[in-house]
This record gives C-alpha cells, sequence and structure tokens, in this order.
C-alpha cells in the first residue's frame, strides 16, 4: 500500500430526487452543495449514474457534470460510476474526452458493471456478457485517447479507421477508476483499471481482505500498487454521535431498502449482506457521528486499506439541503484540518 501521501476528500454529489420534488429546485440545491464543497476545501466531485431510476428521478452524469464544472473551477470531477456495459465505448470515450477538456485536464472516468436487471434488460445487454464488454470497451477508449487512427474487431465492438474528434488535456489520458463489490471485480479492477474506486457499502472487515486480493493481483498483471487508491463512504457529522445517527437515520434506511429492491446485494459476499438493521450496518462502514468519531473511522479507512482520496456521500434522498451543508461545514471545521497534515 501507499503511505505517506496526504488524503484527499471529495464530495458524492448525489442526484436522487423524489417523486414530489422539483428536480430544477434539486439541481440548484445540489450545485450550492457544490459551491460548498468547494469553499470547504475539498479536492473532487463524483456523480454516478443509473437508467429507470424509479423511485428516484436522477439526471444522467455528463451533462449533470458539464454544469457542474462551472462551479467547480479547480476541483477535479468525475463519474462514480458510469455503466459501461450498457454503453457505446466511442461515445464514452468523447464525451469523457469533451469533459476533460471543459475541465481543463480534471476529468476522472470511473466505470463499473452495474448490478440492476432492469438496466441490463432496457439496454439489451445479458449478465454473462458484461465483464467482457466491459475490458473490449476500456480498450477501445484507452485507444481512441491516444489519439491514433485504430482498427479493433472484438466480440461486441468493431471499428475501422477511427480517430475521435478530440483529444483528452490529461497525458496519457485520464484516470480510470473501476468499481466493484465482490472479489471477481477486485481482481478484474487491478487487471484492467488505473485505481479501484472501493464502493461505499462494504464494511471495512470485507474490504481488508479484498484490498489484499487487490495487491496480489496487481502483483500478478506486473503493476505496482496506485498512487491514488480512493474509496466512497457515507458521511454525516454532527455535534454528537446520537444526534448524527437520528438524523440521517429514516433517509439511510429508505435507501438502503431500495438498495435491497434494486438486487445491490446479490453483488455482495454472503458474509457482508446489506439486508440488516441500520444500526448494525453501521459499524465499521459508514462515517457518522461527532467529529472525534468520523476523524476516528476515516483514520481507520486510512490506516487499514491505504485509501488516499475519500469520496463522502453526505445526502440521501428526502434530507434537507440546509442539514447537508451544515454537515459539510462542520466536516470542514473539525475533521478535515486532522488530515490535512497527512
Amino acid at each position: 500500500m501507499k503511505e505517506g501521501n496526504k488524503t484527499k476528500f471529495g464530495l458524492f454529489a448525489l442526484f436522487q430526487a423524489l417523486p414530489k420534488e422539483s428536480a430544477p429546485e434539486k439541481l440548484d440545491e445540489l450545485l450550492a452543495q457544490v459551491r460548498a464543497a468547494k469553499r470547504y476545501g475539498l479536492d473532487s466531485i463524483l456523480v454516478g449514474q443509473h437508467y429507470l431510476s424509479t423511485p428516484y428521478q436522477m439526471l444522467q452524469p455528463m451533462p449533470l457534470l458539464g454544469r457542474i464544472a462551472t462551479e467547480a473551477e479547480g476541483m477535479r470531477i468525475g463519474t462514480g460510476i458510469t455503466l459501461l456495459p450498457l454503453l457505446n465505448p466511442v461515445a464514452v470515450a468523447e464525451e469523457a474526452a469533451t469533459m476533460d477538456v471543459i475541465c481543463r485536464g480534471r476529468f476522472i472516468l470511473g466505470v463499473g458493471l452495474g448490478y440492476r436487471e432492469v438496466e441490463d434488460s432496457a439496454f439489451g445487454v445479458k449478465r454473462e456478457e458484461k465483464a467482457r464488454k466491459l475490458g473490449e470497451a476500456l480498450e477501445v477508449i484507452k485507444l481512441l485517447w491516444e489519439g491514433k487512427e485504430i482498427d479493433f474487431r472484438g466480440k461486441s465492438f468493431q471499428l475501422r479507421n477511427a480517430r475521435i474528434g478530440v483529444r483528452p488535456v490529461q497525458n496519457p489520458r485520464p484516470p480510470i477508476w473501476i468499481a466493484g463489490n465482490d472479489d471477481r471485480a477486485v481482481v478484474r479492477a487491478a487487471r484492467l483499471g488505473d485505481a479501484w474506486l472501493v464502493n461505499p457499502h462494504a464494511s471495512l472487515t470485507t474490504l481488508i481482505k479484498q484490498v489484499r486480493k487487490y495487491e496480489h493481483s496487481l502483483m500478478d498483471a506486473g503493476k505496482p500498487f496506485p498512487s491514488e487508491f480512493p474509496i466512497i463512504r457515507e458521511a454525516y457529522v454532527a455535534r454528537d454521535d446520537d444526534g448524527a445517527f437520528g438524523e440521517v437515520r429514516p433517509y439511510l434506511e429508505a435507501k438502503y431498502k431500495t438498495y435491497t429492491a434494486w438486487g445491490q446485494e446479490s453483488a455482495f459476499p454472503e458474509e457482508d449482506p446489506l439486508t440488516r438493521p441500520l444500526s448494525e450496518l453501521a459499524v465499521d462502514r459508514f462515517v457518522i457521528g461527532s467529529p472525534s468519531k468520523c476523524v476516528e473511522d476515516l483514520s481507520r479507512f486510512v490506516e487499514k486499506l491505504g485509501v488516499n482520496h475519500i469520496i463522502l456521500r453526505m445526502s440521501w434522498p428526502g434530507m434537507k439541503h440546509t442539514s447537508v451543508v451544515e454537515s459539510m461545514r462542520i466536516f470542514s471545521e473539525r475533521v478535515l484540518p486532522y488530515f490535512r497534515g497527512r
């Protein structure tokens, strides 16, 4: 693991509005949270992707990031994640290169398989094909980003005399983070990506085992441990532990019931289920509590896993915007300074 690197922090800018909420108003709130993240010294903004996202309203990541970029000047922005097996890699390569131009070389392409059958079915993608499609798509994207004319013959994608319209600003290319929940996905991330984007749901105990597998898989692939090792965590900071947990409990419980309904648990090891009481689920998994508790929890993830870029998901559907921004303020004043010396 990499040690001694300064710990970076980002905001997972979650746009999941309830059916009764105004999408334009929720977008305004999200942009205000991005501005707060910049003001409070965070380093990055990630957004996610789902299609057919009932019961939530969701905006698609690339146009959303184009709008976010105007509020996040100087910050890194990216997808966490793009559902790559459902998409055409030429479109993703061109859109990601466009985003890298817009944000002046600060774009991160996070990708993953996805887990929802309704999405796979809508795009005509079979579950057993998704890993292969992701691998082929990444190969196409990397080749296109080189700016040369390419020919590619895969099972899912074929290109002849293809050249990208605009190259990314970053040299040699934007970093590719690959999300993954189970052990096979961890191995895939080591083989194909620049970093494994560690998911927000697994417990520390599970992740310690998976980091070992990730290290071994990197060695097998002849690759060094990445200089930047990112993780997403659910996080909320308040004056005291009970108050913090009480404030977020109804929103997190509703969100994790939705995850179960969406089939998220099928992507996790059997010994680490998501279907358990929130008080149990939060242990060694979420970063929720007083500033001192959040420092302790985050320090444990940094020290046990070697992560050095922590993306915080600090809001969930239905939460008041003012509560989110207040939590961000307390984090910046009482938690962030502890890590800036690392």
